[in-house]
């Protein structure tokens, strides 16, 4: 059967092996977790959009972020919390779905350090050069930055796949919860060396260039931070960039393993696990970590919360 080349174009997914005695517990929490998501970031986008003294360069930036997690998010619960009360047997999906899911699980996992990225430069000339802040932060360079963040992205990930869709296929069953570019590739059986070189080129370059524009930003904060004696404004640098850092270590170790798991074929469950994790964890960390620990973002989210509880009353 490998040796032939499926004409139709429907997919088999593997998605994850659960019990039935525990699929609707699963399907209840996993729920949970996406209405949860959804909720924290979109209710973000709205704060942020509407109230006029959150409307700065900063913020601006991190909306990018809860776009972002919304995207990742959406890419892939909706369909797995179907596939969860699905046999596995039937569990189908056509190769036209199968890649337009990977062309955004992708793009979510490439915004995600690029989004981090602008926002660590954003910090690095608020603090290391504050005079020349509003100079230099327009709403022109928040546009550009965004731009670029989400520009690269589509960039990239319609190459990678644009090199995976010339592949015929022979085989019909994507070993994933979701659908990705390496499922997609391992369906066929020619050679598929181009596509493992530029996945593992593209990866090893986004992670260095992420990790060491992060590290460098962040250094030299931290630097300016320990010359300087102003020990009020030190304080408000280290609780920002502190909260940067935590958003940023959440999603590079889940990227990361889901990342190094792939080369491991022994640990398929494990990878499974993960790959959802990297879509549930940083997104629903996100909001929580960034949002509740911005001081002007908390106590809008306090007078609104006080507001409404009043309003009940």
């Amino acid at each position: 059967m490998d040796n032939l080349t499926f004409t139709n174009t429907i997919l088999l997914m593997e998605g994850l092996k659960v019990a039935p005695q525990s699929s609707y517990p699963i399907f209840i929490l996993l729920l949970l977790i996406y209405v949860f998501t959804m909720g924290c970031n979109i209710g973000l986008i709205i704060l942020i959009s509407t109230d006029k003294n959150l409307h700065l360069p900063m913020h601006f930036l991190f909306c990018n972020l809860p776009l972002n997690d919304i995207l990742g998010t959406t890419v892939m619960l909706p369909r797995l919390l179907q596939d969860i009360l699905r046999e596995v047997s039937e569990r189908y999906m056509t190769y036209v779905e199968c890649v337009v899911q990977a062309y955004f699980v992708h793009i979510f996992g490439a915004a995600s350090h690029y989004v981090l990225m602008i926002m660590a430069f954003d910090r690095y000339v608020a603090i290391c050069n504050p005079l020349r802040y509003t100079a230099i932060m327009t709403n022109k360079m928040v546009v550009k930055l965004s731009v670029s963040a989400w520009g690269l992205s589509v960039l990239i990930v319609s190459i990678m796949l644009g090199l995976t869709i010339r592949l015929s296929r022979c085989r019909s069953k994507i070993e994933n919860p979701y659908c990705d570019n390496a499922s997609l590739f391992k369906l066929s059986c020619e050679s598929v060396v181009i596509n493992n070189v530029f996945g593992i080129i593209y990866t090893v370059i986004i992670f260095t260039f992420s990790l060491g524009s992060v590290f460098i930003t962040y250094g030299k904060i931290a630097t300016v931070c320990m010359t300087s004696k102003n020990k009020a404004l030190n304080r408000k640098a280290i609780k920002t960039c502190g909260t940067h850092i935590a958003v940023y270590i959440v999603m590079f170790v889940s990227c990361a393993t889901v990342v190094f798991l792939h080369r491991f074929p022994e640990y398929s469950e494990s990878r499974k696990l993960a790959s959802i994790m990297f879509h549930i964890v940083p997104p629903g960390l996100n909001p929580l970590v960034y949002g509740l620990q911005t001081k002007e973002i908390r106590q809008k989210f306090i007078k609104l919360w006080y507001r409404n509880k009043v309003n009940l009353k």
